[in-house]
C-alpha cells in the first residue's frame, strides 16, 4: 500500500500541479457518475413504482387534467433522472482543457530551462516535457472515460423515460 501511494506521489510530481487539479476533477466526476448509476439502479425503481401506483389508482385517466398530471409526473421523474448529468458533462468538457493548461505550463518550464541552460541540455528539459505531456494524457483519459459513462447514463435516462411513459398509459 505504501508503494502504491509513493508511485502516485511520484506520478503527481512528474506531472506538476495541474495534474492534481485534473485528478480532483476526475474524482468528483466519477463520484457523480456513481451516484447517478446508483440512483438509476436503486432509488429510481422505487420512485417509478410509486408513480405507477399513483397513476393506476386514479379513476380518471383520459381527461385533460389527468393528462396534465401524467405529464407532470413524467417531467418530475425525468428531472430526477437527469440530476447531475449536466454537471458530469461539464466536467468531461473541462478535462481536456485542464490537460491543455498542463501542456502550456510544462512547455513554459521547458522554455525557461532553454533560456537558462541553453537548448543543448536535453536532460534538464525532460522535466518540463513530462509536465507537458502527462497532464494532457490524464485530461484525455478522464474525458474519454467520462464521455463513455455520460453517454451510458443519457441512454439509460432516455430508456427509463420511455418505460415510464409506457407504464403511465392512457387507459379508459
Amino acid at each position: 500500500m505504501i508503494e502504491f501511494l509513493e508511485a502516485i506521489r511520484d506520478f503527481t510530481e512528474t506531472g506538476g500541479q495541474v495534474l492534481l487539479v485534473i485528478g480532483l476533477l476526475i474524482f468528483v466526476m466519477w463520484l457523480l457518475i456513481l451516484e447517478r448509476a446508483m440512483y438509476l439502479m436503486i432509488w429510481h425503481k422505487q420512485a417509478k413504482k410509486e408513480a405507477v401506483s399513483m397513476w393506476t389508482s386514479r379513476h380518471d385517466r383520459s381527461s385533460w387534467i389527468a393528462q396534465q398530471v401524467r405529464q407532470k409526473t413524467i417531467s418530475q421523474l425525468t428531472m430526477r433522472l437527469n440530476g447531475s448529468i449536466p454537471i458530469i458533462q461539464s466536467l468531461v468538457a473541462l478535462c481536456p482543457l485542464l490537460g491543455l493548461m498542463g501542456t502550456v505550463t510544462g512547455m513554459i518550464e521547458v522554455f525557461d530551462v532553454m533560456a537558462i541552460a541553453g537548448s543543448g541540455n536535453a536532460r534538464s528539459m525532460a522535466s518540463g516535457v513530462s509536465k507537458a505531456t502527462i497532464p494532457t494524457m490524464a485530461g484525455m483519459v478522464g474525458a474519454l472515460s467520462g464521455v463513455f459513462a455520460s453517454t451510458w447514463l443519457n441512454r439509460m435516462v432516455k430508456s427509463e423515460r420511455t418505460h415510464l411513459e409506457d407504464a403511465l398509459t392512457i387507459q379508459r
